[in-house]
């Protein structure tokens, strides 16, 4: 279990460059980056660590000629900021905070996990009432927090970036609720609402009341 900071899998990324100078310029200007640890703070969108690879110097529409950048690090940068390293057409516009990240950080707590089952086809994300294929990257989940540890309260971050949509390249950390995985040859992707709803209760043999009876709790082998 990591506190704060974590190592993840790493990606390549392009870095609104707003966000390396207060969002005071370079509006419309992104920086190549590799992204490697993720760190969660309670009430915070997902911010990760990246070090800058100097890359941009090859994109001749950068406006970028000197490799300044290149090997610098720059922590807790946060996911709106992040442009998937994948062909596009344009840059992708900048998402609000709520429908890059609906939920925040949980927990400074967490674990961080590739779903194998789950990784290699492609997801369907719901953002602001549309629906966009998308790219899963990993998972980070929460615990040791009123909210983490709540039967219906907990969420999962599932990092993930769009494949189509005006937001196409953006990377996103979703719940379970707002994603569906598809696996054709495993199940059939559903349609529409699934019927489903928080469950409030929390399952533990030794809080149920049998638990007193030395009957019941040492029925085992040995017991005649």
């Amino acid at each position: 279990m990591s506190y704060l900071i974590s190592n993840c899998p790493s990606f390549k990324c392009w870095v609104r460059r707003e966000f390396t100078c207060n969002h005071q310029q370079y509006h419309g200007q992104f920086l190549h980056a590799l992204a490697f640890a993720v760190n969660t703070i309670p009430d915070r969108s997902l911010t990760f660590q990246v070090v800058f690879t100097g890359c941009e110097i090859d994109d001749p529409e950068s406006g970028i000629e000197e490799n300044i950048h290149g090997g610098a690090m720059w922590a807790r940068m946060p996911i709106e900021a992040l442009v998937a390293d994948i062909p596009l057409e344009e840059w992708p516009e900048r998402m609000e905070d709520h429908l890059c990240q609906p939920w925040d950080c949980e927990s400074r707590n967490h674990s961080v996990i590739v779903m194998d089952r789950v990784s290699s086809s492609p997801w369907i994300a719901k953002i602001d009432g549309e629906f966009y294929n998308s790219r899963y990257m990993f998972t980070v989940d929460y615990t040791e927090n009123e909210i983490a540890d709540s039967a219906d309260q907990h969420k999962q971050s599932h990092v993930m970036y769009l494949t189509e949509g005006p937001w196409e390249g953006n990377i996103v950390a979703l719940p379970n609720n707002r994603v569906r995985a598809t696996s054709p040859a495993l199940w059939r992707t559903g349609e529409g609402a699934p019927d489903f709803a928080p469950s409030q209760y929390l399952h533990s043999a030794e809080g149920h009341s049998s638990y007193t009876d030395p009957a019941i709790t040492f029925d085992n082998l040995y017991q005649e």
